[in-house]
């Protein structure tokens, strides 16, 4: 009965509950896209970070991440890679012995970070092989090395020129060998483009006398959102006082202060919006219970108790916020598909600029069903917290007053 007589309220005046009902779905339309685009935006920060080259989750030796040298090394045992690669929500490791050296041809000398990989697996993660200017990539047990183009171009090297290495290997053996350039990269960020240099797994092993060891292993996971997950499972299953874990938080903790600042300023955005929408609402329900006085008071005088009409009152209101936020995700959520599928791309100029940063050029929107279902909520707390106007109007109203013509 009270559903019935709240449903046939709400359209006596269809233009006031049009308006009500509208100004909820652009709220929740305009909600939903900024949250898609903020959302959309940090994924993307947080994939272009961890696939340049720290991955969403690293493993590595207890004490290695703040005395990075090669004799942190540890063995990467069958026990160990069953436990990883075994681990749900995992999509590939990828292990690396990485560590410095002396690099010089002819009269030129340099130091440089020597990154011995898997080359498959480590293209999988970081795409290396698409930024390879001339050469070749490298083969599972090539006996080459690819050069940044920075440091190549220092060193002024060209393809098939073979270079010296020169280091310290595992505990102190002396590490020497000559290598072939079998390609050149070019990286965005000019520390990797000066310094780096890729060879084989197993080639680095050999030239660092550390055979079947590894400085590290960087994961690709599913989500971003499943890393503590993840981390917590792997602890569970690994000797902490060994094997050090950390997620992508810990990984680059100044790209997590970088998206909460950002997050923090959109989220002040939406509550200024929701502000905004809030009055409008508010002065809907204000109009409702200014015109509808004659009606209450009529209502209470033939023995209606104003708890019934309260909730009559309430459903009303809650009628039409329900209605807005369905509407509201029922036309937002077809253009978030079309543009999380089709994202908008940056003008060429500007493009140019970006891609150059090895970052894709364009605006990306997020699908997160937490997008959706937090603007719900958010407005129909909103509506039920402005119903106390309407509702304390009756709680207070005088019958015979409000019956005055």
């Amino acid at each position: 009965m009270f559903f019935t007589l709240a449903w046939r309220n709400t359209w006596r005046n269809k233009r006031r509950s049009l308006i009500t009902v509208l100004s909820i779905t652009f709220a929740v339309l305009l909600a939903c896209v900024m949250r898609s685009l903020q959302i959309g935006s940090y994924e993307r920060m947080i994939d272009n970070s961890v696939r340049f080259y720290t991955g969403y989750i690293q493993i590595h030796k207890n004490g290695y991440w703040d005395d990075k040298v090669i004799d942190n090394s540890f063995k990467y045992d069958t026990s160990l890679q069953r436990t990883v690669t075994t681990m749900h929500g995992v999509k590939l490791d990828v292990p690396r012995l990485e560590s410095f050296a002396l690099t010089s041809f002819r009269s030129q000398t340099k130091g440089a970070m020597v990154m011995g990989v898997d080359p498959q697996r480590e293209n999988k993660l970081t795409n290396v092989k698409e930024k390879i200017v001339r050469g070749r990539f490298l083969q599972e047990d090539d006996e080459g090395i690819l050069l940044g183009e920075g440091l190549a171009g220092y060193l002024k090297v060209q393809i098939g020129d073979t270079v010296t290495l020169l280091s310290q290997g595992f505990h102190g053996a002396n590490a020497a060998g000559l290598f072939a350039v079998r390609g050149i990269i070019r990286f965005a960020l000019p520390q990797q483009n000066n310094q780096l240099i890729y060879m084989s797994l197993p080639r680095a092993q050999w030239f660092y006398a550390a055979p079947e060891l590894i400085t590290s292993i960087a994961l690709l996971i599913d989500k971003p959102a499943h890393t503590t997950r993840i981390v917590s499972l792997l602890k569970s299953k690994t000797d902490s006082n060994q094997i050090e874990i950390m997620g992508w938080r810990d990984l680059v903790p100044e790209l997590v202060q970088s998206i909460e600042l950002d997050n923090l300023s959109g989220k002040v955005m939406l509550w200024v919006l929701y502000l905004v929408i809030g009055f409008g609402m508010f002065g809907t329900f204000l109009m409702m219970a200014a015109e509808r006085q004659y009606e209450f008071g009529v209502m209470l005088a033939v023995g209606m108790r104003r708890i019934r009409l309260q909730a009559v009152v309430f459903l009303e209101i809650s009628l039409m916020t329900v209605l807005g936020v369905l509407l509201g995700i029922t036309v937002s959520l077809p253009i978030l598909t079309y543009f999380y599928y089709n994202p908008i791309r940056y003008d060429e100029e500007a493009a140019k600029a970006i891609e150059s940063f090895g970052v894709e050029a364009i605006y990306p929107f997020s699908l997160d069903p937490v997008i959706f279902t937090n603007q719900a909520y958010a407005i129909f707390i909103m509506a039920i917290v402005l119903s106390a106007y309407p509702i304390w109007t009756i709680y207070k109203m005088k019958v015979v007053e409000s019956m005055r013509p």
